[in-house]
């Protein structure tokens, strides 16, 4: 089958048949089960409202508004990319991210809710502070910069990535939210982007690539066809980035502050003892919501 069917239309007039909201929702849906979709209606949702231009929520109030043939044809287009492994999320161009919708790309990594365990991490860390100065290394879509910013009202928060394109996407982001005053942008390679000179920070935060080399031939085709390998790939154990932000980050840290990691599950361990090894002290290692360790914390001594 190279195109999705539009399932059991409502019928109208005569032979003619009416392909309503109810019904395209429902045939798209069953076919991206047949596809393999854990969410295969919530996807079906997410793609027909990018096409009638709504909010999901409002589907509901539309089930028997008919489709035009070019919102049938572009629904079709949609749920083809996405039994074909094109991320939703790229799909539509944005993702929810921590209460807030994010513009997303191949350029970016998808934001996933276990990132969201770092930025509650930081908010909490940070929370004392009245003008934390706080840097997020590997930002990507900005989306762990400008929540921590948006979460902090006097926070200054200074957003790298190695990726121009990544940064384009970020500095949308912030302008979106109404940043600009208080999220800075810098390209370059981890800690090489800081500019010369710049206070020591209160925070440090990333959420790099940690994927190993052996496992990019399993990842899922939704991650390794269409996110960037440059955000994802990391050395043999994956954890080539990890061993030069925990070396380096001492050098930019004040004296009490903090560095947090999100990681595999698998390499929370490994990750703490590096930091151990690099002088951190109060090392700790934190769940996601899924009860999986995802976040290594340590504190500058």
């Amino acid at each position: 089958m190279t195109t999705p069917p539009e399932g059991s239309a409502e019928s109208g007039t005569g032979d003619e048949k009416v392909w309503t909201v109810k019904a395209i929702l429902e045939s798209s849906a069953g076919f991206l089960k047949k596809k393999g979709s854990d969410s295969p209606r919530l996807e079906a949702e997410i793609l027909l409202a990018k096409v009638l231009g709504c909010e999901r929520i409002q589907l509901y109030v539309k089930f028997a508004q008919p489709l035009t043939d070019d919102e049938r044809a572009a629904m079709r287009d949609l749920v083809k990319r996405r039994a074909n492994a094109e991320p939703v999320a790229y799909l539509v161009g944005y993702r929810e991210f921590f209460s807030k919708r994010f513009a997303v790309n191949r350029h970016v990594l998808i934001p996933r809710p276990a990132t969201e365990t770092l930025v509650m991490e930081a908010l909490d860390a940070a929370k004392p502070l009245d003008a934390p100065r706080v840097l997020d290394l590997c930002t990507g879509s900005g989306c762990v910069a400008v929540s921590v910013a948006a979460g902090h009202r006097g926070a200054e928060v200074l957003a790298t990535d190695l990726s121009d394109d990544a940064l384009a996407v970020a500095k949308e982001n912030v302008q979106t939210h109404g940043l600009e005053d208080r999220v800075t942008l810098a390209g370059g390679d981890l800690f090489a982007a800081v500019p010369s000179g710049h206070e020591p920070f209160d925070l440090i935060l990333s959420n790099p690539p940690y994927v190993r080399d052996d496992e990019w031939d399993g990842l899922d085709a939704d991650v390794r066809e269409h996110e960037p390998k440059l955000a994802l790939l990391s050395g043999a154990d994956g954890l080539d980035h990890v061993r030069r932000i925990v070396a380096e980050a001492p050098a930019h840290l004040a004296e009490g502050g903090s560095l947090m990691l999100e990681v595999s599950a698998d390499q929370t361990g490994a990750v703490a003892g590096l930091m151990k090894d690099a002088g951190f002290g109060g090392v700790r290692v934190v769940k996601d919501s899924d009860g999986l360790p995802r976040v290594v914390c340590g504190v500058r001594g």
